[in-house]
Order: C-alpha cells, then sequence, then structure tokens
C-alpha cells in the first residue's frame, strides 16, 4: 500500500444524438461520422437532434429566432442547460458545400468544424466577445486536429465573405 488515495475515473459523458435529414442526403455524412463528431466535442452529457436543412428552412430559422433575414450554415437552439444538456442543431447543407468549396476544404471538414461549433454552442461556449471567442475557437481547433482535420481559423485557411442577404420576398 502507497498510502496515495485512489482517483475515480472520470466518467464519459454519455451522448443520445438522433440525425434527421430534411434535405437531399447526397454529399452528407453518416450518422455514424457525425456521432464521432459531436463526441469529440462533448463535456457534458447531452440529448442532440442534428438536423439537416435546405436553405428556405435555415433563412427562415435565422429570421424568426435571430433576425437575420439570410440562410446561415449553423444554427443551436438550446432547451436545457442542465445535465444533460439538450438542444438541437441545424446545418445547412447548400451553405456548407459553398463555403466548403470557397474556403477549398472537403465538406466532411467544414460539416465536422460546424458539428463541433454547435455541440460547444449547446455547452454554454459562445463567440460574441473577444476573450469568449478566442477560448472557444482554441477549443474548435484542438477537437478538429484531434479527428484529423486542419485549423478552420488559420492564416492559411482561407476566409468566407458574406454577400448582402436578399430580403425575403
Amino acid at each position: 500500500m502507497t498510502g496515495i488515495p485512489k482517483r475515480k475515473p472520470a466518467r464519459t459523458p454519455d451522448l443520445a444524438l438522433t440525425v434527421q435529414y430534411g434535405t437531399r442526403r447526397a454529399q452528407l455524412p453518416s450518422p455514424a461520422k457525425l456521432r464521432r463528431w459531436a463526441r469529440a466535442a462533448l463535456r457534458k452529457s447531452a440529448r442532440v437532434t442534428l438536423r439537416f436543412i435546405g436553405e428556405r428552412e435555415a433563412r427562415k430559422l435565422n429570421f424568426d429566432f435571430r433576425g437575420r433575414d439570410y440562410a446561415t450554415n449553423v444554427l443551436t437552439f438550446t432547451y436545457s442547460e442542465k445535465n444533460p444538456v439538450e438542444g438541437d442543431i441545424a446545418i445547412c447543407a447548400p451553405v456548407v458545400a459553398r463555403e466548403a468549396k470557397l474556403q477549398g476544404v472537403s465538406r466532411d471538414a467544414h460539416y465536422a468544424h460546424l458539428a463541433v461549433h454547435g455541440m460547444l454552442h449547446l455547452q454554454g461556449f459562445d463567440h460574441m466577445r473577444a476573450p469568449e471567442a478566442k477560448r472557444m475557437e482554441s477549443l474548435e481547433v484542438r477537437i478538429l486536429a484531434g479527428l484529423g482535420f486542419e485549423d478552420p481559423y488559420g492564416d492559411a485557411a482561407p476566409q468566407v465573405t458574406r454577400k448582402t442577404a436578399k430580403k425575403r420576398p
């Protein structure tokens, strides 16, 4: 006996992930990939629905919940911050495809980034202020590196510029 108390092993957070395909499935990641990416960003147990959507749905959700009249790449809706956290992540497939092409990265790399980004938002991370943004981006970069993806924020990574959003009809 060494007299050193034994540590309890850290409990791995549980993930209940539902994947919905609300748009065509062509070139969308499989549920297995999504589970791997989401689990890599998991710090707390979570119940999450990840839904792939089209531009019309993304634009409506962005307008209804954020007052912004354009389709965005990812939206996160947190319903409970208790353990387990509960929420939805909506990823707009056409926007992701365009951004990946503009950035010169694979769709999987961009989908992985947005899945990780959305999972961190569900767990209370934000990027509204510079110190928060730096902390969240640093964590994203570490998680993505562990998954085999390059830094989406690095100097070498092309940046997407948003064109002026079209007005709603």
